[in-house]
């Protein structure tokens, strides 16, 4: 810097406003300065300057499951919207989350020094008093759950699912079946808690749920047992992807969508709208997730914010054609012609 300030016959004072970015001073004045740096190849060292001023302008990403789609498009909005507060992100994947992981993630980032971290979980985890993360540290929990001692911003996983159970009651069925998602996640035993609950109030029978994983593989196992229950009109399914499964067994049973059996998913992910028939489902808002969640670790990091609150980013039931009152008893009359009308 002394260099610098010599070129370019100021001040080093000078030469460390025009690094930091500040006002003050003369625009000729600050392009001699750069000028100079150029020729010199001085670059202002970053490091040097988060130490001195406490601060690395950077966030750090847990996150224990990069396969699903919710986990990408949560990531992918905490990443745009820390760039937006011009903050660069380190993301620490967690294959199997363990207390031991991540609090081992946890660690790496605190030596990689970022000013806050977001953990991306769906597993009950933080949710335990055996997993404790560093007092000092500035943090928010999406998609689980932390007993009030961190910030917490989740989609309305229960307000989602009662919104498809109420909905599929509306239109006239007796009961609905729930494929849910693997036990241990937070989005999964929320859902199914809200479907149980729902049934349980309006005073209809509460089936045995089926557990899937995610995906549409097993959605097409739990698919094949509901088509082989004649009785069944209307499922609810915990993700778009087993949905999409669930209406593959249903039409290779001979089982139509939704004149036979209506099915709701949730997520509302992009493709959703294009399955055959169009899924009804329930919208996540993924990206203002993603976006509230960056927002309190800044608030945070900023001493504006307490480092314990929940928030809740509404859901949207969006009805498409996979849905319809159930079928009413068949009517064998005839038109005079020999036709079944």
């Amino acid at each position: 810097m002394a260099d610098v300030a010599e070129a370019a016959g100021v001040s080093a004072q000078t030469v460390s406003r025009v690094a930091n970015g500040s006002t003050g001073v003369v625009e000729s004045t600050r392009q001699q300065v750069l000028a100079a740096m150029r020729r010199l190849g001085y670059r202002p060292n970053s490091a040097a300057r988060a130490l001195k001023r406490g601060e690395f302008r950077t966030l750090g990403v847990i996150l224990s499951n990069l396969s699903t789609i919710g986990n990408m498009r949560t990531l992918e909005a905490v990443v745009s919207s820390a760039a937006l507060a011009g903050y660069a992100t380190t993301l620490m994947p967690v294959s199997v989350p363990t207390q031991d992981a991540v609090q081992g993630a946890f660690t790496r980032l605190d030596e990689l020094t970022v000013d806050g971290v977001v953990i991306i979980m769906e597993v009950h985890l933080l949710d335990t008093a055996t997993v404790a993360l560093p007092p000092h540290a500035p943090v928010v929990v999406v998609d689980s759950h932390a007993h009030d001692r961190y910030t917490v911003v989740d989609s309305d996983q229960a307000g989602g699912a009662a919104a498809a159970v109420r909905h599929l009651l509306a239109l006239g069925h007796e009961t609905v079946r729930h494929v849910a998602g693997p036990e241990g996640s937070f989005s999964a035993e929320r859902r199914v808690e809200r479907w149980r609950s729902v049934l349980a109030e309006a005073g209809r029978a509460v089936p045995e749920p089926l557990r899937g994983d995610w995906t549409a593989e097993s959605g097409y196992r739990a698919g094949r047992r509901i088509a082989a229950d004649p009785d069944c009109t209307a499922v609810f399914v915990a993700n778009d992807q087993m949905a999409l499964g669930v209406l593959r067994a249903l039409h290779e049973a001979g089982r139509r969508v939704p004149d036979d059996i209506s099915v709701v998913g949730f997520d509302d992910i992009p493709e959703a709208a294009s399955f055959i028939p169009p899924l009804t489902t329930v919208r996540q808002d993924f990206a203002g997730v993603g976006q509230r969640g960056v927002e309190d670790l800044l608030r945070q990091i900023r001493n504006e914010k307490p480092a314990r609150s929940t928030t809740l980013v509404p859901t949207r039931l969006i009805v498409r054609r996979s849905t319809a009152p159930p079928p009413g008893p068949r009517d064998n009359s005839t038109d005079g012609r020999g036709r079944i009308v």
